[in-house]
């Protein structure tokens, strides 16, 4: 075979060879193609490799999920999203942490107990009665400014379980540019 018609056949299939890890190929049956963290926009793309076990590798407009060769022949859509799933949780709940902490210091209080954890419908929930607060981990798809709304805004909730005037209020004291941000994020629960 001529090496040019190789070269070629390689490209138009995309089979690398990196790091003596051979590339079966990129999976492009399989969703999303591109999703977003804290706003920017991200090509999602998977390659099966010779490894042992999934990998996920955040690069500056990409994440990169490699899978195990023989993981080819499966349908990976669900593990593809439980690998999203588990990235936004980790990404959420550092950015969370920061927020939580800021929050406290303004708000002069804190909820009992907070947590990541998916939520249908929603991005975040107050639970008055227990004073704690659950973020929906695709949470960090948002922009931080985004983020740190929803944080104040479950935080107003604490103190307020309806969205009433001295709701409002209070979050406009601390967030004073809540009715622009919110405009950012229609038809979403929070």
């Amino acid at each position: 075979m001529n090496i040019l018609k190789r070269i070629k056949s390689v490209n138009t299939n995309e089979k690398l060879n990196l790091n003596n890890n051979f590339i079966l190929g990129k999976d492009e049956t399989l969703s999303p193609k591109f999703t977003t963290i804290f706003g920017s926009n991200y090509s999602v793309n998977i390659y099966y490799l010779k490894i042992n076990s999934p990998e996920l590798n955040l690069e500056k407009n990409s994440i990169n999920i490699n899978l195990p060769m023989n993981y080819r022949k499966n349908n990976n859509q669900q593990l593809l999203n439980v690998i999203l799933l588990k990235m936004y949780k980790k990404i959420a709940e550092a950015e969370i942490e920061n927020i939580m902490e800021k929050a406290r210091h303004i708000f002069g209080f804190a909820p009992e107990n907070y947590e990541v954890k998916k939520i249908n419908n929603s991005l975040a929930f107050c639970n008055t009665d227990l004073q704690s607060i659950i973020i929906n981990p695709y949470i960090a798809m948002y922009s931080k400014d985004i983020i740190e709304y929803i944080v104040f805004h479950e935080f107003c909730h604490l103190k307020y379980k309806n969205h009433s005037k001295k709701f409002y209020e209070m979050l406009k004291k601390y967030k004073p540019n809540y009715e622009t941000i919110a405009k950012k994020i229609p038809n979403l629960k929070y």
